[in-house]
């Protein structure tokens, strides 16, 4: 067996297809399909079965495919010893970023990495559900969730919580509550709202407050930009869930902390077991908890 052969297995274990597996490995389907006859005619075993128009792993392929993860891991482990000994660390590292998250962190992780490193940001903005699909395309990435543990879709990754932010009401600074300290959700229910798309994170929380209060606020836009929040909620279209590190409110909007329903969210730093391993990543993970401390004390598992 060759390590690029338990790669193959795990990407098909992952991706559920021979056309999403080849155009992650930059190959044609049909060498991807080759090269698994291959490894079948090799271990007189069959590793994947047909199912609809495609196929998908046998038990001892779903094996292999777990193998795979460990194998690699080891060998990005000594890569890493090796890099260590050599002293320095270079190399080019593709990050995958939630923009409210990365507008924290990502200023001072390319200050912290310097010229040495090449990172290369992809934002995106997602549902908390397609996190862990992006991990399989970037190095690293930096996204958020609701609650205090990590999502069970997580699990098969490397979890590096880094910071817990606070979320906060957003009014318009000329509305009767912007004078308060705090507010409830009774103080705000049956108000107009600028909320996010269904699914996402934020539109979870709505409907906690919502819950809490008694009565549903009445929703005039949907969007997933905060910065575009922000500008409807100065404008006084509404009232909206804004973050609080990574806002930095115009004049005409007041962040107020909201009181009775847990608000915060966990930005998290996810990679694949075996990408974690690697010395440029290590080293990035180090300067992202760096970076959080000097932010927020990192949440406790």
């Amino acid at each position: 067996m060759e390590l690029r052969d338990l790669v193959l297995l795990r990407e098909l274990d992952e991706r559920g297809s021979l056309t999403a597996v080849a155009r992650a490995l930059s190959v044609t389907p049909s060498a991807v399909s080759q090269r698994l006859r291959a490894l079948e005619r090799t271990l007189g075993l069959p590793l994947t079965e047909p199912v609809g128009r495609g196929v998908r792993l046998t038990e001892p392929g779903r094996l292999l495919a777990a193998g795979a993860v460990e194998v690699a891991a080891v060998v990005a482990s000594v890569e890493a010893r090796l890099a260590a000994f050599q002293g320095g660390i270079v190399g080019r590292i593709d990050v995958a970023a939630l923009p409210s998250a990365g507008v924290v962190l990502l200023p001072a992780l390319l200050g912290h990495l310097g010229a040495e490193v090449e990172v290369r940001v992809h934002d995106h903005d997602v549902a908390e559900a397609d996190y862990a699909a992006l991990a399989r395309d970037h190095d690293l990435v930096i996204g958020h969730r609701m609650s205090p543990e990590p999502r069970r879709d997580w699990q098969h990754l490397r979890v590096v919580d880094l910071l817990r932010e606070p979320l906060d009401i957003a009014l318009p600074a000329a509305h009767p509550l912007a004078a308060r300290e705090a507010v409830t959700p009774a103080d705000i229910a049956g108000e107009r709202w600028i909320g996010v798309p269904e699914g996402y994170p934020f539109d979870d929380l709505r409907l906690a407050i919502e819950a809490a209060a008694g009565e549903p606020f009445r929703i005039v836009q949907r969007m997933r930009d905060n910065r575009l929040v922000e500008a409807l909620v100065e404008a006084g279209f509404g009232m909206g869930i804004l973050p609080r590190f990574s806002t930095r409110p115009a004049t005409g909007v007041r962040l107020l902390p909201l009181r009775g329903v847990a608000t915060g969210r966990v930005i998290s730093a996810l990679a694949r077991p075996e990408v974690a391993e690697r010395a440029v990543v290590r080293h990035a993970l180090e300067a992202l908890r760096a970076c959080a401390a000097e932010i927020a004390p990192a949440p406790r598992r």
